[in-house]
């Protein structure tokens, strides 16, 4: 059994998946498996998983069956994973990386969920769409004063948490975007589990690939979330700040 399940949600990541599973396996000591988890089967992400098979024996194409979108992905991998942690994982993200022990040392500490940040303690975003990384550092902001949250990046899509959230959360979002890591991010706090923070240099789509962002239908569900954090959260003003780790590597 794998202590960490790293589940990666792809469309068309040929470019992005060779790096990103070299460092990963790299710079993860831990005993791991990696989920790459796909919704069609003429995906280039597929053939240059398949490429790699000799290299890692702890990489798997996973086939979502489940529907279209993140949501379903994510659920498709928490169904054939064996890891006491899931980690959440973009194929085009490359910082994060670097935190990962930290993270997953925050679970062994006793959180329940643990969150990257691109906006506290040294975090940066750099690169991607510009009107979307706007927009998610206002809303991000905005949660914190009208509803109370106390992570300061709750929409980024690197998170860590123990099996029993994914089972004891029920996930109600849209199949839209990574709106569903926003939704739980929100409802952890409201069910009161105890929260960590890591911060990141976030690197989007440093080697290439298409992203998937649609701005108004991205708005609208996000939103969503975000209305349902200012009515549920106020109540849990009080909850306790998350522990927060450094990495060396987010110092300047």
């Amino acid at each position: 059994m794998a202590k960490v399940s790293i589940l990666i949600p792809v469309r068309n990541e040929g470019i992005n998946i060779r790096i990103m599973l070299k460092i990963l396996n790299a710079v993860i000591d831990m005993e791991n498996e990696i989920l790459v988890i796909y919704d069609s089967g003429d995906d280039d992400t597929i053939p240059a998983v398949k490429s790699m098979d000799k290299l890692y024996s702890n990489v798997k194409l996973v086939h979502n069956d489940l529907g279209k979108g993140v949501v379903n992905a994510i659920r498709s991998g928490v169904k054939v994973s064996t890891g006491d942690y899931i980690l959440i994982f973009a194929a085009d993200e490359i910082g994060p990386v670097l935190a990962v022990d930290d993270m997953v040392a925050l679970l062994d500490q006793g959180c329940d969920l643990v969150s990257c940040t691109r906006y506290a303690y040294g975090g940066r975003r750099l690169g991607g769409s510009l009107i979307g990384g706007f927009l998610s550092r206002i809303a991000n902001k905005m949660l914190c004063i009208l509803s109370g949250s106390v992570l300061t990046d709750a929409t980024t899509g690197i998170k860590i948490f123990k099996r029993k959230v994914f089972e004891e959360i029920p996930l109600e979002s849209r199949p839209i975007g990574w709106a569903f890591i926003f939704e739980l991010a929100v409802k952890a706090q409201e069910k009161g589990l105890k929260l960590g923070e890591v911060p990141i240099v976030s690197i989007d789509r440093l080697y290439g690939g298409k992203s998937s962002f649609l701005l108004w239908p991205w708005v609208k569900e996000y939103l969503r979330w975000f209305f349902w954090a200012v009515r549920h959260l106020p109540a849990a003003r009080r909850m306790e700040k998350p522990i927060v780790r450094i990495p060396q590597s987010t110092i300047n």
